[in-house]
């Protein structure tokens, strides 16, 4: 039986590029780190047999290159990570120290091929979007917020949405960046908490928990003041309580900001019971969670809510006993009060309220990168391939099964044989202006918090103090009775640890 599709009502067709490499399941962290590739390769597993290859073109991303990671990263960091390896690594013991690599950021086996990897589809993601060529893009392997300029943080060596910002930045006057990881975006905040150019929106735990930063008054300095938002959380927060705030805060952005290009990383740490509390999954639970809800948001970005029964894949042993793709919320106390949530809202609507609307930039001539190249024909070569010759996996990712190309017995019962609307008719964002945005989900993967007190299958036996899952609220959590005033403009601490040279590191986009 052919699995269950339900087009959403009223939701334009929108074009969507979907990268996935296959050598990312090959890489491991190693023996029980809750970091797992192949998790990646599970939703993909999903995606395919959804049929939802049908509805988006697939592309298999080049890696990102030493150069191009260069761009955020220092040349000494990034020429680290592609020389060390498990053979050698005893040879760099104070470099591990100095960028923070080892226990949970480890050295394993082709560490630099997988960042590649990851920052490459986030990359070429951006690349695309900026070039109209698509109106989503999405890159699971991605979404690494933790990594700094010189150093590996949460699971995180290179940012890849830092590189894939960077990009957007090329094109469009102001990117907004919002991070729905259970853990605090820090990484990118940092990147670019001196610029106007890009707004960062992160919703998350905060309170002795991992990393320590994205308190209520970090927003931002110099140029960037009030350009970066953090809705700090409690433990187990409700679908209904999130969509309170989530929605008019996002909505006011849009309206405020007036961002050309929208990224969204799509934490799923976030989920299982309450969203955005602590997980309460073994670790088998917590990579089937993470695999269905990125195959089923993956449907969402092609117009379609997936059905519920799992279909036949090569993981589907994992999905028992029930096989179905829901995540069930828990019946987990709820510790972020209405009273908590309306005036942390207040607060960060009047945030947003103080850019005083969109900031204007001055466009100069878009400099040529390497990636321009490979954008303006990346088939270039193909008509001098003989047809009788073995096609490279990346040409052949690039074909798309287009809607009408189906016989009679592969799409019967799939409603319409062609869908006449025009892409360039739809709005890829809904918010009141009703602008035609450039709209990517872009880099969008799960990465985790550190500590082993944490209920949340992503812990790993490391040792920074910082983590953990206790109730207990830090002393910058609001209280009801605190008034507004007060409230806004109160010295910043940030318990969380920095950047290596002890200072934030910020991305010049002047």
């Amino acid at each position: 039986m052919a699995p269950e599709l339900t087009p959403i009502e009223g939701d334009p067709k929108k074009r969507v590029c979907y990268f996935f490499d296959s050598d990312v399941s090959g890489f491991h962290y190693g023996p029980g780190h809750p970091m797992k590739p192949t998790r990646i390769r599970m939703c993909h597993s999903l995606v395919m047999n959804y049929g939802l290859y049908k509805r988006m073109e697939i592309f298999r991303a080049k890696p990102a290159t030493k150069r191009e990671m260069t761009q955020f990263h220092s040349d000494e960091y990034v020429e680290f990570l592609s020389r060390i390896t498990p053979v050698n690594m005893n040879s760099y013991i104070k470099e591990q120290h100095k960028y923070n690599v080892g226990d949970d950021c480890p050295v394993f086996d082709g560490l630099f091929d997988y960042c590649s990897i990851s920052a490459g589809g986030s990359m070429e993601g951006a690349a695309r979007l900026s070039r109209d060529k698509c109106d989503i893009a999405i890159n699971w392997a991605g979404g690494l917020h933790h990594a700094k300029k010189s150093e590996a943080s949460g699971f995180c060596y290179v940012n890849d949405i830092v590189l894939g910002v960077l990009e957007l930045l090329r094109y469009h006057q102001r990117v907004l960046y919002v991070d729905i990881d259970v853990h605090h975006g820090d990484g990118v905040e940092e990147a670019f908490y001196t610029t106007d150019r890009v707004m960062t929106c992160s919703f998350h735990k905060y309170g002795e928990f991992f990393p320590g930063t994205g308190e209520l008054r970090d927003t931002g300095i110099g140029k960037g003041k009030n350009f970066a938002l953090n809705f700090p959380l409690r433990d187990g927060i409700t679908d209904e309580s999130y969509k309170s705030v989530f929605e008019p805060v996002i909505r006011q952005v849009m309206e405020t900001y007036d961002p050309g290009a929208v990224v969204l990383q799509c934490g799923t740490d976030s989920l299982s019971g309450d969203k955005l509390g602590c997980l309460n999954l073994s670790m088998r639970g917590h990579a089937n969670c993470v695999s269905r809800a990125w195959a089923f948001e993956t449907g969402l970005a092609t117009g379609v809510e997936l059905g519920p029964e799992i279909p036949m894949n090569e993981y589907y042993e994992y999905f028992g006993p029930d096989y179905q793709l829901d995540v069930k919320s828990s019946n987990m106390e709820d510790m972020n009060t209405p009273g908590y949530l309306e005036r942390v809202k207040n607060i960060v609507m009047q945030n947003i309220r103080l850019v005083g609307g969109p900031p204007s930039v001055q466009m100069t001539d878009i400099p040529r990168v390497p990636i321009d190249a490979m954008m303006e024909d990346a088939n270039e070569d193909e008509d001098l391939i003989p047809p009788d010759e073995r096609r490279h996996p990346r040409l052949l990712d690039t074909r798309r099964q287009a809607d009408g190309e189906l016989s009679d017995s592969d799409d019967e019962g799939e409603g319409g044989r062609r869908n006449h609307a025009s892409h360039r008719d739809a709005d890829n964002l809904a918010h009141s202006t009703g602008r035609r945005a450039a709209v990517g989900i872009m880099s969008a993967g799960s990465t985790h918090g550190i500590g082993t007190s944490m209920a949340t299958a992503v812990t790993g036996g490391t040792p920074t103090p910082v983590a953990g899952s206790s109730n207990n609220q830090s002393d910058m959590d609001v209280d009801e009775e605190t008034p507004l005033a007060q409230m806004v403009g109160r010295k910043k601490k940030k318990p969380g640890r920095k950047s290596s040279t002890g200072a934030p590191m910020a991305v010049d986009t002047s």
